[in-house]
């Protein structure tokens, strides 16, 4: 099933020059793309842009590959760009573990069977091995730090 990326663009920082266009991956959706259309949707509605500080009016458009979200501000409208994106790769992704068969858990039979008004035994629980003694402190590491006491560095 694909992998959808729910991303936003927003604009951040402030004045003509100190803006820059920023984007981000909110959330990832495994499914249709219909079903992270869904998903942007309601991200899109429930978004809070860094710009304006004070909302006066928010209104969303729907776009072919997402949603337009425009906020009008005390001085000027600032906008957010919500795109779905297929993910095609991912360099740091953790390898799939390989899906391994339950094993059965099965208590030894007894022929004779329970004695009447007793309960079979339950096996015992598995301890965890002994981790050992607690890892010795680093000897080049000193205790005290050799700036603490020094008169010279108020």
């Amino acid at each position: 099933m694909p992998r959808w990326g729910l991303v936003v663009e927003q604009n951040l920082g402030y004045g003509r020059q100190g803006r820059m266009w920023s984007v981000g991956v909110m959330d990832h959706v495994e499914g249709t793309r219909e079903e992270a259309l869904a998903a942007l949707r309601i991200r899109a509605e429930r978004f809070e842009p860094v710009h304006p500080a004070n909302p006066k009016r928010r209104m969303l458009y729907r776009e072919a590959d997402g949603f337009l979200l425009v906020v009008d501000g005390v001085w000027q409208p600032f906008h957010c760009r919500f795109t779905v994106a297929e993910q095609l790769y991912d360099s740091d992704a953790p390898e799939p573990v390989a899906a391994q068969p339950p094993v059965p858990v099965t208590a030894p039979e007894d022929p004779d069977g329970p004695a009447r008004g007793t309960k079979a035994a339950s096996p015992a629980p598995e301890t965890a091995p002994d981790p050992g003694p607690p890892p010795a402190w680093d000897a080049e590491v000193p205790e005290v730090p050799s700036w603490l006491g020094r008169d010279d560095l108020a």
